[in-house]
């Protein structure tokens, strides 16, 4: 049995809480939680590749659960950050633009937590870590049986 310091699954536990503590405080001055800079940055990024993504393309590209995605795009709806409007093609499906107020705060937000990512990864070299956190990040192919 590994001790708790030899075990990379606790070891890369610790490291994520560690993190996602520097970027929250990062963003409580621009008054975004994590999960809202997340959503807000996912909705902006496929706003401006072109599109009008519902709340499900947006949980897609964040790996969020889709109900709690619609509880925190509600609240960033409410911080006057995006609208929501309805998909004229299917009622029930919500579609998603970056307010004005949104995509002002959206790259400036990147960029906060791109900055923390630097100083966060720093001791590591850039390409590796990202290398082994895109393996790692990456679902496993489905048996095809």
């Amino acid at each position: 049995m590994l001790t708790p310091g030899a075990s990379p699954g606790f070891l890369l536990w610790h490291a994520t809480l560690r993190w996602q503590r520097e970027v929250a405080a990062a963003l409580a001055p621009l008054g975004l939680t994590h999960v809202q800079f997340v959503l807000l940055a996912c909705t902006w990024w496929l706003n401006r590749e072109g599109g009008h993504p519902n709340q499900q393309a947006v949980a897609r590209q964040a790996g969020t659960d889709v109900k709690m995605t619609s509880q925190v795009l509600r609240t960033l709806e409410t911080k006057g950050l995006i609208e929501r409007e309805t998909d004229p093609a299917d009622t029930r499906a919500k579609r998603l633009r970056a307010t004005p107020e949104g995509a002002d705060l959206a790259p400036r937000a990147i960029a906060v937590v791109e900055a923390v990512d630097a100083a966060f990864f720093a001791a590591s070299p850039r390409a590796e870590t990202l290398t082994v956190l895109q393996a790692l990040a990456s679902e496993p192919e489905a048996d095809s049986d």
